[in-house]
Parts: C-alpha cells; structure tokens; sequence
C-alpha cells in the first residue's frame, strides 16, 4: 500500500471524532523532522537564557532604546517565522546583523543585534522552517557552517574591545578566584546541537560535510547557499 493509499485508509477509518482531535500533517513528519524542531526548540530555549543574560549584565545596552525591557526584546527576537521588519536594525538579519553589533561606531542595541543575528542565522540553517515535514530536507553543511559561525561570534565577543579597552559586551567575569563560564557552556550546548544535527542529517543524505578549520579573524560562513 502506498503512502497516500495508506493516509486514506487511516482517514476513512478513524471516524469523524478522531479527526476532529487528530492533525493530518503529522502523517507527513519523519523522524528526523521531529528532532529537528526538538532541536531548534532547544536552540530558541538557549538563546532566550543568553540574551536575558547579556541584558542583566550590560544594562547600558538596553537603556539605549527607552521603550524597551528585557521581556520586549526577547519577543521581538524570538518569533517563528522571525520579524523581518527592523528598521532599527537596516532591515538586516542573520549575520549581517551579528556584524552591525559588532561595529565600533554603533550606536544602537548591540545585544539585540547580535542576538537577532545569532537566531536568524541559526534558523535559516534549518531552511528558515518552524515546522518540518517528509519533503523538508536539511543541508547538513548549513547547520555544521551555523556551528562553526557560532565558535566565530565567540571569538569576536570575547576579543573585540572598545577604545577605553574595555569589551564590547561584558559576558564571563572573575567571581573572586573563580572565573563565571556559564556563557560558554550555554554557547558549548548550541555548537553541539548544531553539530549533531549536522551530522544525522550528513548520515540520512549520504552527503560528506566539508570541514572548515577556523582561525583568528575569520569571516562568518555562508549559510543556505
């Protein structure tokens, strides 16, 4: 029986009340589409951590736009499809926008711009999709580039400076002897979900990912070519 004969067979079948509470596209969803959105639910989860954490650490950056609070920013950040219609940010996403956060001459919302960079980037890894289904086939290389530009956006957090020396954005800092790494464990959790999303997708395709060994001052990677 094919496939379409057997999604028939189920609605005839199944009578009208358990259509009512079942939803048909779910019949179209594979495996590998359910971890997926699991994974970019984890990932959108992280993110949300990240940047709540960079508002309490650098104040300054969310005073610059009087209107909004942590809560706003996150909202505006974190939608599915994301919003695109950001004329504080020159309409620019992914990581164009990381780059325009991390400019020296800025004068905007760096976190916002970073981090609206970081979770456009990441969801155009994942075909800019919020739900997957059987005919939405993944790049593996998209979403190993994603993790590869997220280890980028680390080094440039934790080495670009301002003139007085002081770092663009404050993140890790010394707790008396012992050095707070909560930063680097939230970006250690999205490398590796990206990561390992790259590499099921690499193994159900069949498609070899082509490694890239990053050094100081690289350029982000391209995604969803």
């Amino acid at each position: 029986m094919s496939f379409c004969s057997a999604c028939l067979f189920f609605i005839s079948t199944s009578g009208c009340s358990s259509l009512d509470e079942f939803d048909i596209r779910y019949l179209a969803k594979t495996d590998i589409d359910e971890v997926s959105e699991i994974h970019m639910q984890q990932i959108s989860s992280l993110l949300r951590d990240l940047t709540e954490k960079l508002y309490k650490k650098n104040p300054s950056e969310l005073k610059k736009n009087s209107r909004q609070t942590i809560e706003s920013r996150l909202n505006q950040i974190f939608q599915c499809p994301p919003n695109e219609n950001l004329a504080e940010l020159g309409h620019q996403r992914g990581t164009n926008a990381i780059l325009l956060g991390f400019e020296p001459d800025y004068t905007g919302d760096r976190i916002f711009a970073m981090m609206y960079g970081l979770y456009t980037m990441i969801h155009t890894s994942y075909n800019s999709k919020c739900e997957f289904f059987i005919p939405d086939a993944l790049e593996a290389q998209s979403l190993y580039n994603s993790a590869r530009n997220i280890e980028i956006f680390v080094w440039r957090l934790n080495t670009r400076l301002k003139e007085d020396g002081h770092p663009l954005i404050f993140t890790n800092t010394l707790e008396g002897e012992v050095k707070n790494l909560s930063y680097e464990r939230i970006f250690g959790k999205l490398i590796s979900l990206q990561d390992t999303m790259a590499l099921i997708v690499s193994n159900r395709t069949g498609r070899i990912i082509k490694e890239v060994v990053l050094f100081t001052g690289m350029a982000f990677l391209p995604i969803g070519l």
